[in-house]
């Protein structure tokens, strides 16, 4: 589940069960023969190295990064000004689906459920969005700094 979830790995399933057949004959002591395991069991295709999502998938679960994530977004919220604004750079979909989810759920003023005679004030009204979409960094922005490919910026402003 954590590398199907966390990691977004196909082939989450097979990693996982060769990662408890090998721990049955030695603990792993570094991740290089992790790593190594994880390539034989799934191959490696295009430029990214196989094991890159699952030591992403562990790290982030030991961190408890998405956790982190959505504790800042409710502190930062409360304690903003009126006419502030928050502004958020994700380098992971899940860390950018949280925050765009939050965004949302704190920039609607009204909710209507079908189970509802009439819609409702939202009690959770507090940002106005600042960029409707995703600011994404520019192509030449991406030659000069690779790690910026996956980057999105989310800005909301505080009413």
């Amino acid at each position: 589940r954590l590398f199907r979830e966390f990691g977004e790995e196909p082939a989450a399933r097979r990693i996982a069960s060769l990662i408890v057949k090998m721990r049955k004959t030695s603990p792993f002591r570094e991740t290089l023969p992790l790593a190594r395991a994880i390539e034989k069991a799934v191959g490696r295709h295009g430029r990214r190295h196989p094991a890159t999502q699952v030591f992403q998938a562990l790290r982030m679960e030991v961190n408890d990064e998405l956790g982190a994530l959505e504790e800042g977004l409710r502190v930062l919220t409360a304690r903003l000004q009126t006419g502030g604004r928050v502004a958020v750079i994700s380098f992971h979909s899940l860390e950018d689906r949280m925050v765009k989810s939050f965004f949302r759920d704190h920039s609607q003023e009204w909710l209507d459920r079908p189970e509802w005679p009439e819609p409702q004030r939202n009690p959770d009204y507090d940002l106005k969005l600042i960029t409707a979409k995703p600011v994404e960094p520019a192509p030449e922005e991406q030659r000069a700094n690779p790690r910026s490919r996956s980057a999105k910026l989310r800005v909301a402003g505080k009413i």
